[in-house]
């Protein structure tokens, strides 16, 4: 390999790793726009508050929730002091709770076809699943979790998952940049996906879902787009037009629904929840949001999320007039 050849790939390798370009004002104006203009949501704000067992007990805040197909509630709360998993009515009475001492930074919940529970935890790179009772069924430990600049701990794993075909697809995106594929057993069978801005590359992979033509879409955070992909990897494209988003989640009906906000702003500045067309990724509906962490939506379309804004508490969007 000659000189020449050397220095045009070490410049493609630096510019792959490059950071995307810093968000401008006529992007966030663009966003707000696009947002202002879909037509609103048939939601209003709701937020309820958990009823803790004591006085000393507190989530910190509402990291992710998920719903079995019964409706319970499971919320992963930010609180290590105590059980982060509570399982909740729709009155937020803990029916029950456990996990104390498994989390460094509790980050997801999912349910999965199976109605098993799974958590996701941002620290230490490990996934738990559980049986609806908090039974332990399975422990991932992802590993290869680079170590943060400086030492210490914080957020340098995995944040995400989903669930197809008998397969487990993680969003491993806190100082690695890719996608997991495990089978049933927690064996890993494949992954994809390296630092950059390019198609397939990625910076901060926070969420990720699956909708029912078994399209992967993938919240690539940082990179203000959701990528979508096959089972395998291969990529089919992407939105870049949506803004910094948080979370996905394929609806029952087929569209998409996300939890975003303008890139120029904080991670914990309010947003929108917005109805996503599968096929085109034209915004058919949105509503303002506190609560971008994670969107999960009932089976007669609700919404739930939590917010840093509203410690010890669920937001729930619920139809106007109900």
């Amino acid at each position: 390999m000659n000189r020449v050849t050397l220095f045009v790939l070490s410049c493609w390798v630096m510019l792959a790793q490059a950071p995307p370009p810093p968000a401008t004002e006529e992007q966030a104006q663009k966003l707000r726009e696009l947002m202002n203009a879909a037509p609103k949501l048939p939601l209003e704000m709701a937020p309820y508050k958990i009823q803790l067992p004591g006085a000393d007990w507190n989530t910190e805040y509402v990291s992710w929730v998920s719903l079995d197909k019964n409706g319970t509630i499971y919320a992963l709360h930010r609180g290590l002091k105590h059980d982060p998993i509570f399982v909740l009515d729709r009155n937020g009475k803990i029916l029950r709770s456990w996990g104390k001492g498994l989390y460094t930074i509790p980050h997801a919940i999912r349910v999965d076809p199976g109605g098993n529970i799974w958590t996701v935890d941002s620290g230490s790179s490990v996934l738990y699943k559980f049986t609806p009772e908090g039974k332990q069924l399975l422990r991932i430990e992802v590993g290869e979790a680079p170590p943060r600049r400086g030492g210490g701990g914080g957020f340098r794993g995995t944040a995400d998952v989903c669930f197809a075909k008998d397969k487990i697809f993680i969003a491993d995106g806190y100082g690695n940049a890719r996608v997991l594929v495990y089978d049933h057993t927690g064996k890993r069978v494949h992954q994809w996906g390296t630092a950059g801005t390019g198609p397939g590359q990625f910076n901060l992979v926070h969420g990720i879902t699956v909708d029912r033509d078994n399209i992967l879409y993938v919240a690539d955070r940082s990179n203000g787009r959701i990528q979508r992909f096959d089972l395998d990897g291969k990529y089919l494209g992407e939105w870049n037009h949506l803004g910094k988003t948080f979370s996905v989640e394929a609806a029952p009906d087929g569209a998409i629904y996300i939890g975003t906000h303008e890139r120029t702003v904080i991670n914990e500045a309010p947003g929108w929840i917005a109805k996503v067309d599968r096929k085109t990724g034209k915004v058919l509906g949105a509503i303002a949001s506190p609560g971008l962490h994670s969107v999960t939506l009932s089976r007669d379309g609700e919404i739930f999320t939590g917010s840093r804004q509203y410690k010890d508490q669920i937001i729930f969007f619920r139809h106007i007039g109900r």
